[in-house]
């Protein structure tokens, strides 16, 4: 046997290592319609109302993508929304699928797919009267959820459908003073590379966030506790440790949490636990926190630079609606 036959070719994606969250995708695409526009538009085709009927179909192909595209995931669908528009200019109809769910991967096939099973209903309806038509410019507008947040087409979005659909990206920290501190005490004697604490300064300079360098600090309950103070009290909003979270001898990072703290923000670190331990039962051995130190929010996660990357994208969401709220600005 050829060695080939022995190492499939094709696999599906193995997701299982991903966390299940909110996941968005619109597609779109359009029926040049020639000089059958004004027969569709107007609801007067032999065989039906063109429009409606292809948003029916458009419907069961974004639900039946898994059965049509062979390694697609099969997800339990929250959400299809399929519109038809006439568009005079070019005469054609315009399709739109808006496909939502809570999933471990994206919906970006089943927008698609009903994209494309609403321009082929146009198409098998609008034949008899106009045989010489074409469908295409099929893509995807914008994609939202998972590890890359929102994703927009390089060919973009007008005004109008950033209207319709409003994408969501996490809400942003301009100009908000930040603070990074590393806890390690091998970090501290140059035994090896911070490469936590690097991290968090660029996501959170991503969110546009006023952050400098990380500092680096051994592990140890009271100097902790101490540059916390310090740091509320010149007015930083934003503090993120990294390290010293674990059940080791050195782990202190929550107990200085604890002998700074003005009140306890206990839901931070039990929703980074509940959404990590998708990615690996031992998150429910971290003992991940947040507090305030007057106006400063500070947040202790692990010390590994894959759990602080996984602790953003469950931290990112929140950060900005938290900071207004411990500013005072409610709950809008």
């Amino acid at each position: 046997m050829a060695a080939h036959d022995e190492n499939p070719h094709f696999h599906m994606a193995d997701v299982g290592h991903k966390r299940v969250t909110a996941r968005r995708a619109v597609a779109v695409g359009e029926l040049a319609a020639g000089s059958a526009f004004e027969a569709i538009v107007e609801r007067r085709l032999p065989k039906g109302d063109a429009m409606v009927m292809a948003e029916v179909a458009g419907l069961q192909g974004a639900k039946n993508a898994s059965h049509l595209i062979p390694l697609c995931h099969p997800l339990p669908i929250e959400k299809v929304d399929v519109r038809c528009e006439s568009v005079p200019a070019r005469r054609a109809i315009r399709v739109y699928c808006e496909v939502a769910t809570h999933a471990r991967t994206g919906v970006e096939m089943e927008a698609l797919a009903g994209v494309s099973a609403a321009l082929l209903t146009l198409y098998d309806l609008t034949k008899p009267v106009e045989p010489a038509l074409s469908f295409g410019r099929v893509r995807l507008l914008f994609k939202e959820g998972g590890k890359k947040g929102l994703w927009f087409h390089p060919e973009g979005t007008d005004d109008k459908e950033r209207d319709r659909y409003r994408p969501r990206a996490p809400a942003r920290l301009d100009g908000v003073a930040a603070v990074v501190i590393t806890l390690s005490d091998r970090a501290s004697r140059g035994e090896y590379e911070d490469a936590s604490g690097p991290l968090l300064v660029a996501r959170l300079s991503t969110l546009g966030a006023n952050v400098g360098p990380a500092e680096l600090h051994a592990d140890g309950a009271e100097p902790l506790a101490a540059r916390l103070r310090e740091l509320a009290a010149v007015g930083i909003k934003l503090v993120l440790c990294t390290g010293g979270t674990g059940v080791g001898p050195r782990d202190a990072t929550p107990e200085a949490l604890a002998l700074a703290a003005d009140k306890h923000v206990s839901g931070i670190g039990e929703m980074f636990r509940s959404e990590s331990s998708q990615h690996t039962p031992l998150a429910w051995l971290s003992r991940a926190d947040a507090v305030l130190v007057g106006g400063t929010l500070v947040i202790a996660l692990p010390g590994s630079a894959k759990a602080v990357a996984q602790g953003m994208d469950i931290l990112a969401p929140i950060l900005a609606h938290a900071l207004a709220m411990v500013a005072g600005e409610g709950h809008a």
